[in-house]
């Protein structure tokens, strides 16, 4: 069960007291995963220490939840025999993360330490890219030949040294390329046991590719509601698997990424505890609306200059005008980015969701024109000097309803675009998108006013 938030604050108590035979004690009893809470959420200069009191036996699984910043001071504390000893217990995949944290000459030190069959494993995993298939698999598998017989499957259940559960025992022909797949309850339950396993296995297989993205992964269960996945090279040899823990970890991870670019940051900052390192993150957007700015400012100004007398009633609009393009185009993107991640964009689908983000930008664009050149109507018509009332109301109302209906296209084709530049599209929901909306919606405003000007003069 989790850690109760008593338990918590009496742990935190201990550490800045220094008890730590107490705080031995009482984390022995815990999840390894409470006890990298309680390792992340503690200061730095003793992340080395609380690692040192753990029971050896639970260093591997400890060591595997931690947070990056926690994890690097532990690992830049233990020399290369003791981390070595760790990552040996660890599963394949989590040992490879480890590892792949290291500088080349320290992981090559690593792993010329470790036993032959397990570094072997860990190289192997270290060859493909993190976010995909191959780098969050690990290759304990439990794969059986098609010739076996029921019987002699059960009989080598039983000496399988695994130490994750397994719910499938996959089955491979001679080149060990994979054909099927047995559940275990099935496997156990099956009457006949003299027969084949090709013959009672389900050949109906969903498997992904080494170079699968994560994302595609993660879709992949969520469809299917898989508990594991194998992972098969492009010659379709069984190579690994993914389980549920893993895909749990990637949604985190791509959730965290995209809500942090909507914002214009970073997920580094979740970890860090230094303001020179947020600022470093956050100020690049910054420095992206910043110069939106500029643009915006110097438009305005020339739409100054253009308009006078009267028209300058027309300046208490802009504000609206902004605010209305850059949320229209907001929404319209935030939609398309989710769908992305959803998997749910096909080449149809794109045309037909840019046709359906048309006409809402249109009936959004007109009711909303309608109301604001009701409401500049009322505004202007209230002015002494005002003249050609309806005129100027008329202005306002066309431009706000464009400006809406260029926002919403706009924000509906750049995250596609994108993404086929295999460019992540959650960018085009923070301030890039913003920038660009007020932009283009004071260019509007700016370009139907030049044109009317004569007109409602």
């Amino acid at each position: 069960m989790p850690i109760e938030e008593t338990t918590y604050d009496f742990l935190q108590d201990l550490i800045e007291k220094q008890k730590w035979d107490k705080v031995a004690e009482l984390l022995s009893e815990l999840h390894t995963a409470d006890i990298a809470e309680i390792i992340n959420t503690s200061p730095s200069n003793i992340h080395k220490t609380l690692f040192n009191i753990l029971p050896q036996e639970a260093k591997p699984d400890v060591l595997a939840e931690l947070e990056h910043i926690a994890e690097a001071d532990i690992i830049e504390s233990l020399t290369n025999g003791e981390l070595s000893d760790i990552v040996e217990e660890m599963s394949p995949d989590d040992a490879a993360d480890i590892i792949a944290e290291l500088t080349d000459k320290r992981s090559e030190e690593i792993l010329n330490l470790m036993e032959h069959e397990e570094s072997k494993e860990v190289r192997r995993l270290l060859t493909y890219k993190d976010d995909t298939a191959g780098g969050i698999m690990t290759t304990d598998v439990v794969a059986m030949q098609e010739n076996q017989t029921v019987q002699e499957a059960i009989n080598e259940l039983a000496y399988i040294d695994e130490e994750e559960p397994f719910f499938f025992a996959y089955i491979v022909d001679k080149q060990h390329k994979l054909i099927g797949y047995l559940d275990i309850w099935e496997l156990i339950r099956t009457k006949d046991r003299q027969q084949k396993l090709i013959n009672v296995a389900h050949t109906d297989i969903t498997s992904v590719d080494v170079d699968t993205d994560q994302e595609e992964v993660a879709r992949q269960f969520s469809k299917y509601d898989l508990k594991t996945i194998p992972v098969v090279d492009k010659d379709n040899h069984l190579v690994g698997r993914i389980t549920a823990d893993d895909v749990m970890d990637v949604i985190e991870e791509e959730a965290s990424e995209d809500i942090f670019m909507l914002a214009g940051s970073h997920d580094d900052e979740i970890e860090s505890v230094s303001p020179f390192t947020s600022c470093r993150l956050r100020l690049p957007w910054l420095f992206l609306t910043l110069a939106g700015g500029f643009v915006t400012s110097f438009l305005l100004n020339k739409f100054n200059i253009l308009v006078t007398g009267s028209a300058m009633a027309l300046v208490a609009f802009v504000p609206i005008i902004l605010g209305m393009g850059g949320n229209t185009g907001l929404q319209a993107s935030t939609l398309v980015v989710r769908s992305i991640a959803l998997g749910r964009f096909k080449n149809k689908n794109i045309y037909k969701h840019i046709q359906k983000e048309i006409l809402t930008g249109i009936m959004m664009g007109l009711i909303c024109g309608l109301i604001i050149a009701a409401w500049a109507y009322f505004i202007i018509g209230n002015s002494p000097a005002a003249i050609n009332t309806y005129k100027l109301a008329g202005v306002v109302g066309i431009a706000l309803c464009s400006a809406m209906i260029f926002a919403t296209l706009f924000g509906s084709i750049v995250p596609i675009v994108l993404d086929k530049f295999n460019i992540d599209p959650a960018i085009a929901s923070g301030p890039f998108i913003s920038s660009a909306n007020d932009i283009s919606a004071l260019l509007i405003y700016f370009g139907v006013t030049a044109s009317l000007l004569r007109m409602i003069l």
